[in-house]
């Protein structure tokens, strides 16, 4: 794919060390480092900004005169100097002909920039509990976290996603315990509900008997120990149990388009985290409390003392995150491993990361914890225990049938082959484009009728302007088929087609940005923007009755390279694409 930004980068670089060079400061061309790129506050201004203050330092002069000498040495032309900058006018002609040129060449792929390849990342997200279902939190934990995947893989990575279930521990026998007291002999198909939802209804019903019955916590942990000691009975009701929520779990995800490359089970990994930490106990690398449980020191990474084991030698979350991280990278060796987990959970992977650390693994190092903030709806904070949360299928349902009722009162329920099922792509284009188009690390309210709406910056915004370019392109025929003639592209001069051709040509750098920052609101915004722009091109500019067959040709072809990569970013941000809406 053409991507004139980069091109211009790697010249404003050559003139810069050419400069350098010819002023005798003693450092070579290949030394300059990186090259910033802006996009001038005004059109007169320019369509590129190459700001020189980085530079500074280096060729002891004021940013003005550096943007002087490289304007200069780029010979003027395209290239001027305002201030500290050096501004590009590109050919508009040029520029067309070699973007859509390239976009709708038939090996063409957009969006492939190619800065990660070679890499290889896993990535783990949604990480459930088998006590409760999916709910709005896991949603927007797994569209960060399938976007990413499909982010990072256009930029070339080789990518593994995962996904811990989190199967034992006390939340899983409180579920159990409740199930033996107030649910026994009773299935999820004979109480008529999904797997995942019947246990998390007895997660909630232990809630409530706890608080009449002070020793169901007591009788929980007995639970605990008995499944930890290999009780029979107990095993036997824990892989019910359990095969009931994992089943339910896997139906949401393939309902929402998430998929997983491995699946990890807690309790099949936290015994390598027992292991783990009673070696570095051996070696002195953590100590035993009076009551038995074994801790780490790190107040000599800023942090405070942590616990690894309990004190009857039960498992801790980090345990088994200890074992699981080691277990990885000896089967899949990564260059990096991320973690999309809630914010609330920064000391957790920092405590983590330096116990790694501290046995020995030299790729703890390469360990992110992206940090996502917590999602609240209008009614206030959501609790599991409580019952509280909006649980994921529920809000799906939900969504899915506004969507429909806003088909019906469009009168397009007949016209559509499959109105049921545009509807359930224009929730799940709603729901993850909603999620999705705010920075990861804040905290954010989500409104299903505002995600909902045909106009504005939503997903069904984005999947109205697809089905509007396809709807043009099928009733243009063979015209829109056709190979435009180069001469052809450089007809599109307007400003609106201009804004088009640059943002267009600007998507391999918008990827490549996304999947640098870990930052899938980067292609949300991306796509938001194209799909804008196109709209105004569409309002300006007549296609099928422009003046001249030429410029027919030409305005058909701009619509296909938009719809292209608008389809690819939508894909990236998890918004499914309808041909027709």
């Amino acid at each position: 794919m053409y991507d004139y930004r980069e091109i211009w980068k790697q010249k404003v670089a050559a003139a810069l060390g050419a400069v350098l060079s010819r002023e005798g400061e003693g450092a070579a061309s290949g030394e300059i480092g990186e090259v910033a790129v802006e996009n001038p506050p005004r059109p007169d201004m320019g369509d590129l900004g190459f700001p020189m203050f980085a530079f500074a330092k280096k060729f002891r002069k004021a940013p003005a005169q550096i943007a002087a000498l490289v304007a200069e040495a780029l010979g003027g032309g395209a290239a001027q100097a305002l201030g500290p900058y050096v501004n590009i006018q590109l050919d508009r002609a040029e520029t067309a002909r070699e973007v859509l040129g390239a976009l709708l060449a038939s090996d063409s792929e957009p969006g492939r920039p190619g800065s990660l390849a070679g890499q290889r990342i896993m990535l783990e997200f949604s990480s459930p509990n088998t006590n409760k279902p999916l709910h709005l939190g896991h949603l927007r934990n797994d569209a960060i976290g399938e976007s990413l995947a499909r982010i990072l893989r256009a930029c070339g990575a080789e990518v593994r996603t995962v996904c811990i279930i989190n199967d034992r521990g006390i939340h899983i026998c409180k579920s159990m315990l409740a199930y033996q007291e107030r649910f026994a002999g009773k299935t999820p198909a004979g109480e008529g509900r999904k797997g995942d939802h019947f246990v998390g209804d007895c997660y909630v019903c232990f809630n409530t008997m706890s608080k009449d019955d002070k020793a169901a916590e007591e009788r929980a942990r007995a639970l605990l120990r008995a499944w930890e000691a290999g009780d029979a009975e107990t095993i036997a009701l824990w892989k019910t149990m359990n095969g009931w929520t994992v089943a339910g779990m896997k139906e949401t995800w393939r309902r929402t388009g998430v998929s997983f490359d491995k699946f990890y089970f807690e309790s099949e990994t936290y015994q390598r985290g027992k292991e783990q930490v009673l070696r570095g106990l051996a070696q002195g690398l953590f100590y035993q409390s009076d009551d038995g449980a074994v801790w780490v020191d790190l107040s000599g990474q800023g942090l405070d003392q942590k616990a690894l084991l309990r004190s009857d030698g039960t498992s801790l979350y980090i345990t088994q995150d200890i074992g699981t991280a080691i277990y990885r990278y000896e089967e899949w060796p990564f260059d990096r491993l991320i973690f999309v987990v809630g914010s609330e959970q920064q000391y957790h992977f920092k405590a983590l990361f330096a116990v790694l650390g501290k046995l020995g693994c030299p790729w703890a190092k390469n360990l992110y914890h992206l940090s996502y903030g917590m999602v609240n709806v209008p009614e206030g904070r959501m609790k599991s225990r409580e019952g509280t949360v909006v649980d994921a299928d529920d809000l799906l349902d939900e969504l899915s049938s506004l969507a429909l009722a806003e088909i019906r009162e469009r009168d397009r329920e007949e016209t559509l082959k499959d109105a049921s099922g545009a509807a359930e792509k224009i929730a799940l284009g709603a729901l993850h484009y909603y999620l999705l188009q705010n920075d990861p690390s804040k905290d954010m309210l989500f409104k299903k009728e505002e995600s909902l709406a045909f106009n504005g910056n939503t997903g069904p915004y984005l999947q109205y302007m697809g089905a509007r370019i396809a709807s043009l392109l099928k009733k243009a025929g063979d015209k829109a088929a056709a190979a435009p003639a180069p001469e052809a592209l450089a007809l599109l001069s307007t400003d609106a087609e201009w804004e088009v051709i640059k943002l267009l040509g600007g998507y391999n750098a918008r990827v490549a940005a996304a999947g640098a920052a870990l930052d899938p609101s980067i292609a949300a915004a991306y796509a938001y923007d194209l799909a804008k722009a196109f709209s105004v091109f569409y309002h300006d500019c007549p296609i099928l009755q422009a003046p001249s067959p030429p410029l027919v040709e030409a305005r058909l072809a701009l619509c296909r390279a938009v719809l292209a990569v608008l389809r690819d970013a939508m894909h990236l941000v998890c918004v499914p694409f309808l041909e027709e809406m």
